[in-house]
C-alpha cells in the first residue's frame, strides 16, 4: 500500500533506495479505473506506482516539508499500489509531464510500463513518449486515429458497422472553422433536441464540464458550436438515439501485436447506469455477443490497433440495431469485470511488452457492481434491483472475495447459485482502504475530477 501520496520531488526520493524485480507499471489516473488495474496487475505480483494530478491541481498544498500532496483518488490507499504520487496535468503541460515521468523512471532505475486510464493519460504517455517508458497500447497516431470519433465513424461507415446518424461541424482549428452548411443540414435533418459531441471528448470536458450536451433548438445548437470552436474543439451534431435502457453492450478486449485473431476479449452488458441518461455504468454483467463482438474486432483491425479497449454500443429501438457509439484505447471504470470473468487485460497487456506470462484459464460468467453509484440508483432513478440475494448476502459477508473454481489467480469474485462470479469496483474486506478513502471523501463535499 502506498502509505502517502507524494508531490513528484517526494515520490522521486521515495523510489531512489527501492529495487524492483520487474518493470512497474505507470497507472494514470489513481481512482476506480486505475485501481481496477492496479489489482489485476497485483494478483500477478507487478509492481504499481499510481501517478495523477493532485487534487486542487493547479496550487495542490504540499506538507511543510514539500514531501506529499492531497488526492481524493481511491487507488493510492489501495494494497495494490505501491508508490503513488503527483505528476504534471498533460493537457496542461506536456513537457512537464514527460519530464515528470522520466525522473520517475530514472529514480525507479528500471523501464517502466505505462497503462493510462483516461483519454488524456493514453495520449500523454503516447504523445510526450517519455524516455524509458514502455507503452502497453499502439502508438500516437493509431490511438488519436481511433479516440477521435470523426474518424471513427469514418471507419464505421467503410466496414458497414452501423453508428448514429452524424453531422461533423468542424470547429477544431478555432471560430472561423466551423461548417455552417452541415451545422444548417444537421438542424435540418435531424430535428431537435439533437446531441453534441466533440471529436475528442476530453478537451470538451474541460470546457464544458460534459462529454456530451443535448440542446433543444437552432439557437441552443449554434451557441454549442461556437463555443466549442473558441476552445478549438471539433464537434459533431448526433441523432438523439431512442436508446433501450439496459441493452447496451460492450466489448472489453486486448489486442495483441499480433492481431485480433489472437485477442483476449468479453462482452459486457451494462444493465444500470447512473446516472439512467449519460451516466456511468454501475452494474455491468457478461453475456455472449458474436456480432458485437465481431463489430468491434473489425473496427480495431482495420484501425491496426493493438492494446487495452472498450468498444461501446447501444441498441436503437426506433433502427432495431445495435449502434457503434465509441471505443475507448484505455481501461475503463468496469476494467474487473473481465479480470473476474477471466480475461486479465491489464494482465495481458503487461506480459506483451515484458518477458512476464499470461494466458486466460477460459471466460466464465461474471457481474460487476459499483455499490456507491448502484445504491443511489435504487433510492432515486427508480432503478429495480438485478442482484439476488446470494449476491447482497456475499456482499455484506465479504464472500464475494472467494475464489470461484476455475478462475485466474487473483481475480477476486465468488461463483454464486446463478454460477456468476460476483466483483466489484471499489470495495473489498481484504483491500480496505479505497473503500474507507471513498466514505471519507463522500461525506466531506471533497469531489475527484472524474466519476472514473
Amino acid at each position: 500500500m502506498a502509505d502517502r501520496f507524494h508531490s513528484t520531488e517526494g515520490l522521486i526520493d521515495a523510489l531512489t533506495d527501492v529495487s524492483f524485480d520487474h518493470p512497474p507499471a505507470l497507472v494514470s489516473n489513481a481512482h476506480v479505473t486505475g485501481l481496477g488495474v492496479a489489482r489485476a496487475l497485483d494478483a500477478h505480483d507487478v509492481p504499481v506506482i499510481a501517478l495523477d494530478r493532485p487534487t486542487d491541481e493547479p496550487g495542490g498544498a504540499a506538507t511543510g516539508d514539500g514531501t506529499t500532496v492531497r488526492h481524493d483518488g481511491l487507488a493510492p490507499p489501495s494494497e495494490a499500489v505501491d508508490f503513488a504520487g503527483a505528476v504534471t496535468y498533460p493537457l496542461n503541460d506536456l513537457d512537464g509531464f514527460r519530464a515528470d515521468v522520466e525522473a520517475i523512471v530514472d529514480a525507479a532505475g528500471t523501464e517502466a510500463v505505462a497503462f493510462g486510464c483516461m483519454d488524456e493519460w493514453a495520449l500523454a504517455y503516447a504523445e510526450a513518449d517519455p524516455d524509458g517508458v514502455r507503452l502497453s497500447y499502439a502508438g500516437i497516431d493509431i490511438v488519436d486515429d481511433v479516440l477521435n470519433k470523426s474518424r471513427l465513424y469514418a471507419t464505421c461507415e467503410e466496414l458497414g458497422v452501423p453508428y448514429p446518424e452524424t453531422y461533423r461541424l468542424g470547429g477544431g482549428d478555432g471560430p472561423g472553422s466551423v461548417d455552417e452548411s452541415a451545422l444548417a443540414d444537421a438542424a435540418d435533418a435531424l430535428g431537435f433536441p439533437l446531441v453534441v459531441k466533440p471529436a475528442r471528448k476530453r478537451e470538451f470536458e474541460e470546457a464544458f464540464g460534459t462529454n456530451v450536451l443535448e440542446v433543444a433548438d437552432r439557437e441552443a445548437l449554434e451557441e454549442t458550436v461556437t463555443a466549442a470552436a473558441a476552445e478549438g474543439v471539433e464537434v459533431m451534431a448526433q441523432k438523439r438515439v431512442d436508446v433501450a435502457t439496459g441493452e447496451d453492450r460492450s466489448l472489453a478486449s486486448y489486442v495483441p501485436p499480433s492481431g485480433v485473431d489472437d485477442a483476449v476479449a468479453v462482452v459486457g452488458n451494462a444493465a444500470v447506469r447512473y446516472p439512467l441518461q449519460f451516466g456511468t455504468s454501475c452494474l455491468v454483467e457478461t453475456v455472449a455477443d458474436p456480432e458485437i463482438e465481431a463489430r468491434a474486432l473489425s473496427v480495431l483491425d482495420d484501425a491496426g490497433y493493438h492494446g487495452i479497449s472498450e468498444a461501446e454500443f447501444v441498441y436503437d429501438r426506433e433502427r432495431e440495431e445495435y449502434l457503434l457509439l465509441d471505443v475507448n484505447t484505455r481501461p475503463w471504470k468496469w476494467i474487473s469485470l473481465p479480470v473476474a470473468a477471466g480475461a486479465n487485460l491489464p494482465m495481458a497487456a503487461y506480459a506483451a511488452v515484458t518477458d512476464a506470462q499470461y494466458e486466460s484459464p477460459g471466460i466464465e460468467p461474471a457481474r460487476w457492481v459499483y455499490l456507491r453509484d448502484y445504491l443511489s440508483g435504487l433510492s432515486s432513478e427508480g432503478v429495480a434491483d438485478l442482484l439476488t440475494s446470494d449476491d447482497w448476502r456475499a456482499l455484506v459477508s465479504g464472500r464475494f472475495e472467494e475464489r470461484g473454481a476455475g478462475r485466474s489467480r487473483g481475480a477476486s469474485g465468488a461463483q454464486l447459485a446463478d454460477r456468476r462470479i460476483l466483483t466489484t469496483g471499489v470495495y473489498r474486506p481484504s483491500d480496505p482502504g479505497p473503500i474507507t478513502k471513498l466514505f471519507e471523501t463522500e461525506f466531506d463535499d471533497r469531489d475527484y475530477y472524474c466519476a472514473c
